[in-house]
């Protein structure tokens, strides 16, 4: 798994043409984070150091990190893409950045991973419902994927050829 962390910069030495700041890691204590940030800022080039910028990132998979989000916010986002590194990032950015939104739908709306929609649509069909073997074939799963999909039943996060993420809507 990649790291999830930030580039925090100092903003007296960016203003003042100088590149000046660190690579944190997203997912370590906040006080940390921010004894980290504090120290780059003492280390500033530039004279009375006190705002910073975050300026770079990595590990936030489809989401995007705002130059100024609060640092216990981009801490609280790390630690649930360490937790859901594979959908996280997109969770997050299928909900419009809202946290916990994208938990509740990690926790409890997630159906799984299937090859495809389609793949979905057969088992939840065979789970829920008897099908008599003459009219197996007339099913056409793919259809039934897309009208799940379209009508807002369901939401996919795709994260690979043949990795489809699941969830209900509802």
């Amino acid at each position: 798994m990649n790291d999830i962390r930030i580039y925090v910069a100092c903003l007296a030495s960016y203003n003042s043409g100088r590149l000046h700041g660190a690579w944190i890691d997203a997912t370590d204590e906040l006080d940390d984070i921010q004894d980290q940030i504090n120290d780059m800022l003492k280390g500033s080039p530039e004279a009375d150091a006190e705002e910073y910028a975050i300026h770079d990132y990595e590990g936030f998979g489809g989401y995007g990190l705002g130059e100024y989000e609060g640092i216990a916010t981009v801490h609280e986002i790390a630690c649930f893409l360490e937790e859901q590194p594979e959908i996280g990032g997109e969770l997050l950015s299928h909900f419009g950045g809202s946290l916990g939104d994208a938990t509740k739908a990690a926790e409890e709306s997630y159906s799984g991973s299937y090859t495809s929609l389609a793949d979905y649509a057969q088992e939840l069909t065979e789970q829920t419902s008897e099908i008599p073997k003459h009219l197996e074939f007339y099913i056409d799963y793919e259809k039934m994927g897309r009208d799940m999909e379209m009508s807002g039943d369901v939401f996919t996060i795709e994260t690979a050829h043949d990795e489809v993420h699941v969830f209900w809507a509802h």
